[in-house]
């Protein structure tokens, strides 16, 4: 018999129980369909956090420290002096170099890298009208930030000293509702100083009971130039200013503890710089030299292969959960078969006594599950589609009121959608193995004689 007949009489042995096999496809229909949806909505998780990786570039940063932390303000760069060596001692390794400035520029000078600024970040209290929130203001250069994607306005210019750029969750939360509507408008920005006045002294002495801290207020007044999309570099804050605007303020910086007993006028050392390089390849060499100076390097590339890990721990759990309908499914497929078997006993013992061996009886059997199996798959894969795309637009529907972004929980790639469908088939060909080995034990001679 040719394939196209096993087809057909399969077709045809099928259809006579309807209700039957109509049951048994539903079975395998929900079941890959719940599978379907699992590991669709694996990948698409997977596939948001990489593009949304991409999107800021972070696997094209390195951050960079000293081993040990940081140095004390006022050092010796000379490793010969007795008091920098004492001082290795406690902060950091002797190779390590100074994060000033300087160091900013022969950074920049290494093959591969793109540009290098420095982690400075400082509290601040930002307020619009009447609405005051208080977030995390970052430091960061003209150059570096244009790259950024905005969701209105443009990045400052190098030549707008005071101009800021800030996020989309911020403009909310100051009640603006379109960010086109909050460029050009002028915001206050307060931050925090230590106040070691003498009135800040005697207040303290004579009131011992008053637990204020003895801090000053000082105001600045910024025109918003842009609303980012999101913030980029895995920053922390929601506000961005150039380094001459922050040059100019008095502030608590966040960078380091030294800055408390730094001397009035001198450079601070940065505890920590940003490296951008060209392209993600270029990664491993700048590491590479920098490492050699003596400084402790990390970069969210060198982390892809724990994600990895991460990814397939998931899909491995989404899979064990969407197996438990497949496997009642396949117990359907059993089922149906062995009635099937019973109940066309006498059947197939005519076929052996006309000449059919046991292979031609298992082939039937075996396509017969083999089209539950392909029918449940495309169906399944159907109904795995339409069930993620209805939860994907109602979680959209109710997260849109928050102001994010149309964003796409579930993935179908092409191989998904391929592997569904054959994984259907391949198991409802092991479920049929059973009925069909116990259809090709059947003695002619007794089924004949089967009423």
């Amino acid at each position: 018999m040719r394939i196209s007949d096993y087809i057909e009489l399969s077709l045809c042995n099928l259809w006579k129980r309807k209700l039957r096999t109509f049951l048994t496809t539903c079975g395998v229909v929900i079941g890959v369909g719940a599978l379907v949806c699992m590991f669709a909505f694996g990948k698409g998780v997977q596939k948001n956090i990489t593009e949304q990786f991409n999107k800021v570039d972070l696997f094209n940063y390195i951050n960079v420290s000293t081993r040990g932390g940081g140095r004390e303000p006022g050092r010796s760069h000379d490793p010969d002096d007795a008091a920098w060596r004492g001082q290795e001692d406690r902060t950091a390794d002797a190779n390590s170099p100074r994060l000033d400035e300087l160091f900013l520029q022969e950074v920049e000078n290494i093959e591969g890298v793109e540009a290098a600024f420095a982690e400075l970040r400082f509290p601040a209290q930002i307020r619009l009208g009447d609405k005051e929130q208080f977030t995390l203001v970052q430091v960061l250069s003209a150059a570096t930030c244009r790259p950024m994607p905005l969701r209105a306005g443009c990045c400052y210019e190098p030549n707008e000293p005071n101009g800021v750029l800030i996020s989309d969750s911020l403009v909310r939360r100051l009640g603006i509702d379109e960010p086109s509507a909050a460029i050009g408008r002028q915001i206050e920005i307060a931050t925090l100083t230590l106040d070691f006045s003498l009135a800040s002294l005697l207040r303290m002495v004579l009131s011992p009971g008053d637990q204020a801290l003895p801090v000053a207020r000082q105001s600045y007044r910024f025109a918003i130039a842009g609303v980012a999309e999101r913030m980029p570099f895995g920053g922390m804050g929601d506000a961005y200013i150039q380094p001459e605007a922050a040059g100019a303020m008095r502030k608590l910086s966040l960078t380091s503890i030294w800055e408390f007993f730094r001397p009035a006028g001198e450079a601070a050392d940065y505890s920590m710089i940003t490296v951008k390089v060209r392209s993600p390849k270029d990664i491993a060499t700048v590491k590479k030299e920098l490492e050699s100076r003596g400084l402790r390097t990390f970069a969210w590339i060198d982390q892809l292969d724990q994600m990895r890990t991460g990814f397939l721990i998931m899909d491995m759990f989404l899979l064990a959960v969407g197996m438990i309908g497949v496997t009642v499914a396949s117990l359907g497929i059993v089922n149906t078969m062995v009635m099937s078997i019973l109940e066309r006993y006498k059947e197939i013992g005519i076929m052996k006594a006309i000449g059919a061996g046991d292979k031609d009886v298992k082939k039937i059997f075996f396509f017969e599950s083999g089209v539950i199996g392909f029918v449940g798959g495309v169906f399944g894969l159907a109904l795995g589609w339409m069930v993620s795309t209805v939860i994907n637009q109602v979680v959209n529907h109710f997260i849109a009121k928050q102001g994010v972004p149309y964003m796409s929980y579930f993935s179908f790639p092409w191989w998904l959608c391929l592997g569904a469908v054959a994984f259907s088939v391949l198991v409802s060909l092991i479920a049929g193995i059973y009925p069909t080995l116990r259809a090709a034990r059947v003695d002619p001679v007794v089924a004949l004689r089967h009423d």
